[in-house]
């Protein structure tokens, strides 16, 4: 009965291990087809942690609605209630159906936006930002640029296919980790259902995330997929493990979800966050042009940063400071410099500063002039007392 129950135990063991290998190999060459651009980043130091034709200009279907949520959630207040313009009705593709003049908070259109992707909450956010399709756009313009998105160009807030509209996976992954550090932004994007109160309608509106990541992908937190004819599959998907948070973008890809999970799976695996630079661990005395006092300096920044195995052996750090400073020192006035390198690559820059404030007093001056000798040079002169002594002179006979 034993010999029977362990050979029943293995034989099941044994398919049960074919079949998980069967189930990998196939997930494994499904998610292995690439997709025309990819790229994964970690959100808070920028580091590009996989690329692929990152820098070709494609377009992007939906997941234009990432800068149009972010320039909104910025620039706009979100708890103010709005009336629906007429003129965002009806717009073609994915939509929560709005009606003309129902109202609802921005909030609501945003969570419209992201959860369900509504064409129609675009463009009334839009209109309600700008007055015009194309005001936005140049908002949204100038947005990308200021965040370094230098090769994208946008015409519309929702991604529907047009002329000039198109960003790069590279650019994508920069909008999406600028907009993850905005706590609204990643309240939004995070969210699985949401309900928009009936605000003329005639029904509360039940949102569920179209987003399948959030479920799929353990430590999944956003953020938006996208969809045209144009621009093929598109996602972008953000996760945090270990205390690393990154995003991957995938464009034009024909197995959108498992490839992302494939690029995520890899990056989570190869790179680790490590501390490169403590602030608490970091404290020195300068020497300043009075000798009895020192003026003490710190950094006011932690520094973390991805690494891949090995990498820590080709991190280093360089310190500008000067040999004295010269007095008064104000607290948080700006001493030197730390830089931290990997390999020629610089990582990382930041202040020195001291922490304190550090005066020059009356007997510090006296002492300066005593050590240069400059009371000796002007009042041990001959000259000198041979002045003063006729002034007193005349000023007995007088």
């Amino acid at each position: 009965m034993i010999k029977k129950f362990a050979c029943l135990s293995i034989g099941l063991l044994a398919g049960l291990c074919s079949f998980l290998c069967t189930v990998r190999l196939i997930r494994e060459a499904e998610a292995a087809t690439q997709s025309a651009a990819e790229a994964v980043m970690e959100v808070y130091s920028g580091r590009l942690l996989f690329a692929h034709n990152q820098n070709m200009r494609l377009p992007m279907a939906s997941t234009t609605k990432i800068l149009t949520a972010i320039l909104v959630i910025e620039n706009d207040d979100l708890n103010e209630t709005v009336r629906i313009p007429k003129e965002a009705t009806g717009v073609e593709g994915s939509s929560i159906y709005l009606v003309p003049e129902e109202s609802m908070t921005r909030r609501d259109l945003l969570y419209g936006l992201m959860l369900r992707s509504g064409n129609d909450c675009a463009e009334s956010l839009a209109l309600l930002h700008s007055g015009s399709i194309e005001a936005f756009a140049a908002c949204m313009n100038a947005m990308a640029e200021r965040i370094g998105a230098k090769d994208s160009h946008f015409v519309n807030p929702h991604g529907l296919p047009a002329a000039e509209h198109y960003t790069t996976a590279h650019d994508l992954a920069l909008i999406a980790s600028y907009a993850l550090k905005n706590e609204t932004f990643r309240k939004i994007v995070s969210c699985r259902r949401y309900t928009i109160p009936d605000g003329g309608c005639g029904y509360q509106r039940e949102l569920q995330n179209k987003n399948k990541m959030l479920a799929l992908y353990d430590g999944a937190d956003g953020v938006k997929t996208g969809y045209t004819k144009e621009a093929g599959r598109c996602l972008v998907t953000s996760a945090e493990r270990n205390g690393m948070h990154i995003v991957s973008v995938v464009l034009n890809s024909p197995d959108m979800y498992n490839r992302s999970a494939e690029l995520l799976d890899a990056c989570f695996e190869r790179y680790k966050i490590r501390k490169l630079f403590d602030k608490s661990e970091y404290s020195v005395q300068i020497n300043t042009d009075v000798p009895r006092k020192k003026c003490t300096c710190k950094c006011i920044e932690d520094f973390e940063y991805p690494l891949g195995e090995g990498e820590e052996k080709e991190i280093r750090t360089e310190y500008w400071l000067p040999e004295k400073v010269f007095l008064p020192v104000k607290e948080g006035q700006e001493i030197g410099v730390l830089n931290v390198y990997l390999k020629n690559q610089l990582l990382f820059s930041q202040k020195i500063v001291s922490i304190e404030s550090v005066e020059k007093n009356y007997f510090d001056i006296l002492q300066e002039i005593a050590k240069r000798g400059i009371f000796q040079e002007v009042c041990g002169s001959t000259n000198f007392w041979r002045s003063a002594g006729s002034r007193a002179g005349a000023d007995a006979t007088n």
